[in-house]
Parts: structure tokens; sequence; C-alpha cells
């Protein structure tokens, strides 16, 4: 996050939601689901259209406010305003806490992530998480495998082809609309994984991930 002149207005919101939500597999979409976290991945768009998918390897999570300042979007030679339903989305598609906004949160990130080694620069974790979230030289989303029983809570996983999150013994199913429904988590065999491993030892390491209250209604209904 930058310091950066008033709000212009978005036009695209006129029409409806913009083009400016991010899925648990990284994807950007229209949806009027509401976002919890901003994100940022460089200068995606030419007027108010997302030609690009990333500009960069530092895809960031950061905080919807920060002091005074106020984030234009589709502003020309400014980074794309991205948002994220939860944390737990934010870090299935790859993102990471911002160091400025959110510095403690980065921070504990790192630690975290580092099991009591030196945590990484924010250059070397931003190369590291990129080889993590898609095949080189694509934009094709990379996947992992991880036994079912050893997945931590607040990851993401790709069941029947849609995401869900992980939650004690359940899985969470998230769409467009949000949280929508629950199934058993399979006590054997490995999951396809959609949070990047760097990310996932975090959440091993108790990184306290924010997840919405929705996913916690349902699984604890």
């Amino acid at each position: 996050m930058t310091g950066i002149p008033p709000r212009s207005p978005d036009r695209a919101s006129t029409f409806g939601p913009s083009r400016n939500r991010v899925t648990p597999l990284g994807d950007i979409v229209s949806t009027p689901l509401r976002g919890a976290w901003l994100g940022n991945r460089g200068m995606l768009h030419q007027g108010t259209e997302v030609v690009r998918f990333h500009a960069g390897k530092a895809w960031i999570t950061c905080a919807l406010r920060y002091k005074d300042w106020r984030l234009p979007q589709w502003v020309p030679h400014h980074y794309t305003i991205l948002f994220f339903h939860d944390e737990a989305v934010a870090l299935a598609a790859g993102h990471r806490p911002c160091a400025l906004c959110r510095r403690p949160a980065y921070r504990a990130f790192r630690e975290a992530m580092a099991a009591g080694a030196t945590p990484p620069s924010a250059k070397e974790l931003d190369r590291a998480l990129h080889a993590e979230r898609l095949t080189a030289g694509t934009h094709r989303r990379r996947l992992h495998q991880r036994a079912w029983a050893d997945l931590p809570n607040g990851a993401f996983v790709l069941m029947d082809r849609q995401p869900s999150l992980v939650l004690g013994p359940l899985l969470i199913d998230w769409t467009v609309r949000g949280y929508i429904g629950t199934q058993q988590r399979p006590a054997r065999g490995n999951a396809v994984v959609i949070t990047p491993p760097l990310t996932l030892g975090a959440l091993d390491a108790g990184y306290p991930v924010q997840i919405d209250s929705a996913a916690k209604q349902l699984a604890f209904r």
C-alpha cells in the first residue's frame, strides 16, 4: 500500500459489481460479495477493465483502511485494487500480508512460516510464493498434495472441482456468493490443496488467519 490521491469515481460501479474480487484459486471475478481485505498484484487494468492476471511477484493483502489514505480504483498508472472475502481466501490465492499497513501480521506470517529459522526477506518470500502458486512460465494455478489429516484450519482445498475451506472435521464450501454449505473432511488419503505449501507452514505454526464468521456459523451450527 502506498500514499495516493483522493478517490476517483468508479464508473463500473454504476452498472453493477466491478471485476475486482479474488477467488481462492486466484481468479479475478465480478461478484457483489463484500471484501474484508484489499489486494494488490500491480497494475492490471486498462480503463475500468482488468486485462492481465498479475504484474509482478509481490501479491499483497492490505487493510481496507490505513491512516487517512484513500484508495482510488481504475486510476491510470496505479495498481489495481482487488478484494478478498476473508484472509483465508487471500492466503489461498497466494497473497501475503502487507509489510506496511499490516506490519504485525506480516511479521507473524514470516516468523510462523520460518518455523524458528531466519525469516525470509519480502523479496525472498514473494519469489518463493510465486513459484508455489503458478506453474513456471504460465498463469496456470499450481496445486499441491497433502494428507487430509495434516491440513490446518484455514487451508483451502479443491473438492469436487470447487474450493472448500478446512475447519476442524469439516470442509466449508466456498462460492462467489460466499460460504454456503459443509461436508465431512475425508479421514484418509491426500487432498488437492490450493493454499501454497509455505502458507500452510504458517498456518501449521499458528498464524491467526481471519475467517469469515459465516464459515464458523456453518461449522458449529
